[in-house]
């Protein structure tokens, strides 16, 4: 098979701040300086050609402009329509999402996206199912597996270091200002259901994956969600109520009896290393991995507490964890997510971070919301794409 020299990006919504900031220049056009994305054969490389896709043609010419690029386009029919353009790729909000998904689908095109893949679990399984049925190769960012912290902890699970794994506890988040007295940190629409805000949605598509990867599926979820700040402020400076979860308490069952606790929120004073922390507990030693740090602790050096509350603490915990050294240079996670698509479109590497895994992340966020709303503990099953398998669509 001959292998492609260069190969073409519509880049839709890339004026956003995901879309410029993550997947533009911290993606692929550093990937163009490196020259391209190195294949497997250690030689050979494939360059990328992005075209510019959105509806300020003004923003658009002005971000080409800057970068020294030529492409670019308010018509996103007619670069689905072009030969010269083999992956579409989608940074738009998710509830402008679905469509251009689906037309890229019956154009042929690889695909990959931002996640949630959309707003609801039918269409997000409607969508793998269709990528499924054209044959098209499709991909889904996964970015927090590419986290230093979460690197090392992978490591250490596949070396056996924990032994049996028992419980996962994880915390995320940070206080997000209200809008009245200092400026919000996120966009108004986060706080804002009917916008496809909350941090459910937001969040709980990368708790999916996360997991999934590291300790194993989802079989259960128990969520408490509160919306604590019901006032904020928008851009604007004017006030408006907040519709949407701004924190989550969630209790997950995984398939090999491993227990997970994530509590996410944007209400919270940090007082931990990083704005990530999960532990991983093990019979045979212990772990928390952060954003970029991994600290452990092997059980033959765990010490003795002894519960004593009529006597100040004087043993310094944290003093018997050990640091993780930094063994590998780990790469900017976008940039790596995009060079992994790039090689499974071209040549056809392994990529198990599909629209059903997106699907699965937005399955999850649902059960989750549902579990809010009744107040109980559901199940989430297996999904399945139930159709035929096609050989996949040359480039």
């Amino acid at each position: 098979m001959t292998l492609p020299t260069t190969i073409g990006i519509i880049m839709n919504g890339v004026s956003g701040r995901m879309g410029y900031r993550q997947h533009l220049t911290r993606s692929i056009l550093p990937i163009r300086e490196q020259g391209g994305v190195l294949l497997s054969d250690g030689s050979t490389r494939v360059q990328v050609e992005p075209i510019l896709v959105g509806r300020d043609e003004r923003k658009l010419a002005d971000i080409a402009e800057r970068h020294g690029l030529t492409e670019y386009s308010t018509d996103l029919d007619a670069c689905l329509a072009d030969s010269r353009w083999d992956i579409y790729s989608d940074f738009l909000v998710t509830r402008a999402r679905v469509s251009g998904l689906r037309k890229a689908i019956d154009a042929g095109k690889a695909i990959y996206t931002e996640k949630p893949t959309a707003e609801s679990f039918d269409d997000a399984l409607d969508l793998a199912r269709r990528a499924a049925r054209a044959g098209v190769k499709n991909g889904v960012v996964h970015d927090k597996l590419f986290l230093p912290g979460l690197v090392k902890l992978k490591r250490l699970i596949d070396s056996g270091y924990f032994g049996e794994i028992l419980s996962v506890r994880g915390e995320f988040g940070y206080w997000v200002f209200e809008g009245d007295w200092q400026e919000a940190q996120r966009p108004s629409w986060n706080y804002r259901s009917e916008d496809g805000g909350g941090i459910v949605s937001d969040m709980f598509p990368h708790w999916s994956y996360v997991l999934e990867y590291l300790f194993g599926s989802v079989t259960s979820v128990y969520t408490t969600t509160a919306t604590h700040v019901p006032t904020r402020i928008d851009e604007n400076g004017i006030p408006y109520t907040a519709t949407a979860d701004d924190a989550a308490y969630a209790i997950f069952e995984l398939d090999n009896n491993i227990i997970a606790q994530l509590n996410s929120s944007w209400t919270v004073r940090v007082d931990r290393n990083e704005l990530v922390e999960f532990q991983v507990d093990g019979r045979l030693g212990s772990a928390v991995a952060g954003l970029f740090d991994c600290r452990v602790q092997h059980r033959s050096v765990t010490p003795r507490p002894t519960w004593n509350p009529d006597l100040r603490e004087t043993h310094d915990y944290r003093a018997d964890w050990s640091l993780v050294p930094d063994n590998a240079t780990i790469d900017n996670g976008f940039k790596a997510q995009w060079e992994q698509f790039i090689r499974h479109v071209v040549e056809g590497a392994p990529h198990p971070f599909d629209f059903a895994s997106g699907a699965r992340g937005v399955q999850l966020a649902e059960a989750a919301l549902r579990s809010a709303e009744s107040g109980r503990r559901l199940p989430v099953p297996e999904i399945s794409l139930d159709v035929p398998q096609r050989e996949t669509v040359a480039l």
